[in-house]
């Protein structure tokens, strides 16, 4: 590698260990990351506004934009008032019930949204199932977090990197469904056993608190009926664009954000005070970090990375899938995994070209899929939708960590992937 390369790998390393320290602003250090990548020439102007692979990924920017503007005009509704007590009259009070009913619906959801959509969502009504039942919320989010990573990786649309590796494999929605859905089911199952023990200490039953929220209606949480109406028929219609994506053709951050603008011009509601909803630290930290992976791709840190692994699993392809499950998931706890991605994706198609056997040849796709989607639950930093959360739990005045997250996260992607290693290993070559 290069001299700006190593450059490269000292300066993000840098950034990683103050972002994992916790003892500068996430948000600071990222910008300050992004300033030195420029000014050791890592990246430049051009690469770091227009590259697709190697910048800001503006799509993901402008979906979470778009979303937040959504979800700040449902607020005005009272339907998260309404979900949170009818989930906590659903289970009684039960905290460990609450938390099950949640992270199914957070799965659920991620698979047909994304999990990036289903946070922005879900947050809203945890903070307010936690309030009425006197608990602490942080285990929650994360569990909830851990949940829609797991249920984005079902289907084509649930998780960026799915939609990168469909584009270039040609996959197709119903194929993602067939390959990784039993398998979600499966890990969901796991993870719902996992939750009982990682957050055992937060599951205290409150009699009083309970009989209190079993007396109320949670009809009367709805404010305004009409904007209620207003609102879920465009996130209806969102959702299903974002459902047809390979047929609509419209990029999510499109949808999202005419979804936006729509509901904005039709509800009547003022567009500054909903504004004021968007996480714009979280928007600032994800076009830092973008600059700063894109940087390692510009130089050529990671495509090093993806041609060694490429060359020590060639003519070994039931190596090379377990391989590729496990290195995709270590590297995509620590980079993004949009860009890592799309970075080893053209490697994949190079070591299946000459496999004759489609299943066989499936099998690094899917292992990739795996990899990447459940690793970035391994850091608070290693999926979109983890920092997402992060940002939403700071504005709460409930700060995660990065190691309040990661130490629950490290558990559940070596738990899952641990899972989908001989899943991936029975499929496509035992009983292929």
């Amino acid at each position: 590698m290069s001299l700006t390369a190593w450059a490269a790998v000292v300066v993000f390393t840098g950034a990683y260990v103050l972002i994992a320290t916790e003892k500068v602003d996430r948000v600071k250090v990222v910008l300050g990351g992004a300033v030195l990548m420029i000014l050791i020439g890592a990246t430049d102007g051009e690469h770091a506004f227009y590259d697709a692979e190697a910048g800001i990924d503006w799509n993901v920017l402008f979906l979470l934009l778009g979303m937040m503007l959504i979800v700040g005009v449902l607020k005005r509704t009272g339907v998260f008032e309404f979900v949170a007590i009818w989930a906590v009259k659903r289970a009684r009070g039960q905290p460990f019930r609450v938390m099950v009913i949640l992270v199914v619906v957070t799965a659920v959801a991620s698979a047909l949204l994304d999990n990036v959509t289903t946070i922005l969502l879900i947050a809203p009504v945890t903070f307010l199932v936690c309030d009425r039942l006197g608990v602490k919320v942080v285990p929650f989010l994360i569990a909830e977090t851990l949940a829609s990573n797991i249920g984005g990786t079902a289907t084509l649309v649930g998780d960026p990197p799915n939609i990168i590796i469909a584009s270039r494999s040609g996959l197709t929605y119903p194929d993602f469904l067939v390959h990784l859905a039993p398998l979600v089911a499966l890990l969901m199952v796991v993870f719902i056993g996992l939750c009982r023990v990682m957050f055992r200490s937060v599951f205290v039953y409150d009699p009083e608190r309970a009989a209190q929220i079993m007396t109320l209606n949670e009809r009367e949480a709805i404010r305004d009926k009409r904007l209620l109406i207003v609102s879920s028929i465009v996130l209806a219609a969102v959702t299903a664009a974002f459902v047809l994506h390979t047929v609509v053709h419209l990029e999510p951050s499109i949808v999202a954000l005419v979804g936006a603008l729509i509901l904005m011009a039709v509800s009547g509601v003022d567009p500054h005070d909903v504004a004021t909803e968007v996480e714009w630290p979280t928007l600032i930290f994800f076009a830092g970090l973008f600059v700063m992976v894109g940087s390692l791709v510009n130089t050529g840190v990671i495509d090093e990375i993806s041609q060694a692994a490429a060359q020590a699993a060639e003519g070994r392809l039931a190596e090379a899938a377990v391989g590729m499950l496990w290195g995709s998931a270590a590297l995509s706890a620590i980079v993004d995994n949009i860009p890592y991605v799309a970075t080893m994706s053209p490697v994949v198609a190079e070591l299946i070209a000459a496999e004759p056997d489609p299943m066989r040849a499936g099998s690094l796709w899917w292992a990739l899929a795996l990899g990447a989607d459940l690793g970035g639950n391994a850091t608070a930093v290693g999926a979109s939708a983890n920092v997402v959360a992060l940002g939403l739990a700071e504005r709460a005045g409930q700060p995660i960590g990065f190691w309040g997250f990661t130490r629950y996260g490290l558990i559940t992607a070596a738990v899952t992937i641990g899972i989908a290693t001989p899943y991936v290993v029975l499929r496509y070559f035992v009983f292929a």
